[in-house]
């Protein structure tokens, strides 16, 4: 059993800051994991999670993980679990430089904003509260939410790179003399980055590994599969060592971190197999029946990742209707019948 601001030590100059699952219920935050890693006198945050309490957790990381003079801290995304402590860069009293992903500072500007789009799109018979309701008691309990800092920037104002990890190519961003490597991966939302610690031979995912299917509205499927193949490969290669991420409160290794990452492929197609019988040889759904058999599917198939729900799960179903290239027949009733289009546009009438 973990409790949030637990420590994972992975050496003596880098910790996982353990966060805490989401109970909204009980008004608990989820709570992204943190990496705190010194390379040379620089001190790395990799996520900042959210709550006074883990502030306070990534503080002792900080100090444990010491001597360092300058600080580079690293958002990897935008979501209110991941970035809530990000304004600790301006306490910690030495030259600092804050990075956050362009395409995701829409969200960090209208966290409500953004999840309401997201909880629209879940079908009538699975929807809760009205999204505008939903998205602001969410966000409400994500306290405090301060994203940005006087040094925040984003990636993109730096020239981007191309990065050669062993046979692999990425682009993203160096820092600390190529030992912190931010690599663009974009998947489980639109700006989301991976970073790999080159010295301690940490991968970091974050929340690109968070479940089989993608359930944001901003999420890519095929980016999502890509960066998990892409991580498979980097520790066959020996190129990786250590796998953590945002929500899995431990740390793989090896030959274990290959099997998850295959593991959650194999989910990934056996989920989409599993759609495609829901649809049936009409290809055709209705989003309520189509939802709750996806939902038995992933239960059959122990498809897990952080905080699943029936909330997350019904987004991931939408979005699994979209993969398999099925769109909403009408745009009127709740539960309006999903088919493919049409592969010709009618012929015209005789004029």
């Amino acid at each position: 059993m973990t409790t949030l601001g637990d420590l994972i030590e992975i050496d003596a100059s880098t910790v996982l800051v353990l966060g805490q699952e989401l109970d909204v219920e009980h008004g608990q935050p989820d709570v992204g994991n943190a990496l705190v890693h010194r390379t040379g006198d620089t001190l790395v945050l990799v996520d900042t999670g959210v709550t006074d309490a883990f502030r306070a957790a990534l503080r002792g990381a900080a100090d444990r993980v010491g001597p360092w003079s300058r600080a580079l801290v690293l958002t990897t995304h935008g979501h209110p679990d991941h970035i809530g402590n990000n304004d600790l860069a301006d306490e910690l009293g030495v030259p600092v430089e804050h990075f956050v992903p362009a395409r995701d500072l829409d969200q960090m500007r209208d966290p409500v904003g953004y999840w309401v789009r997201a909880f629209e799109r879940i079908p009538g018979p699975a929807q809760g509260p009205p999204p505008a309701r939903a998205a602001e008691g969410l966000i409400s309990i994500f306290r405090p939410l301060r994203p940005f800092g006087a040094t925040t920037r984003t990636y993109e104002e730096l020239p981007l790179e191309r990065i050669r990890i062993g046979s692999l190519r990425f682009t993203g961003w160096t820092f600390a003399d190529g030992a912190v490597r931010v690599l663009r991966s974009q998947g489980h939302c639109a700006g989301h980055v991976v970073v790999h610690l080159r010295d301690c031979g940490v991968l970091h995912l974050s929340d690109e590994g968070n479940g089989a299917c993608g359930a944001m509205a901003d999420a890519d499927q095929l980016k999502i599969q890509t960066v998990l193949g892409q991580a498979a490969r980097l520790f066959e290669e020996g190129q990786a060592a250590l796998l953590t991420d945002g929500h899995t409160f431990t740390v793989r290794r090896g030959a274990e971190a290959v099997s998850f990452l295959d593991g959650l492929l194999e989910q990934a197609t056996a989920l989409q197999e599993a759609a495609l019988g829901l649809t049936g040889e009409s290809g055709r759904a209705r989003p309520g029946a189509f939802t709750a058999g996806y939902a038995r599917s992933a239960t059959e198939l122990g498809v897990g990742g952080a905080n699943p729900n029936a909330m997350f799960t019904a987004m991931m179903a939408v979005n699994q209707l979209r993969e398999l290239g099925l769109r909403p027949e009408s745009g009127g009733a709740d539960d309006a019948p999903w088919s493919r289009p049409p592969l010709r546009n009618p012929a015209p009438p005789d004029g």
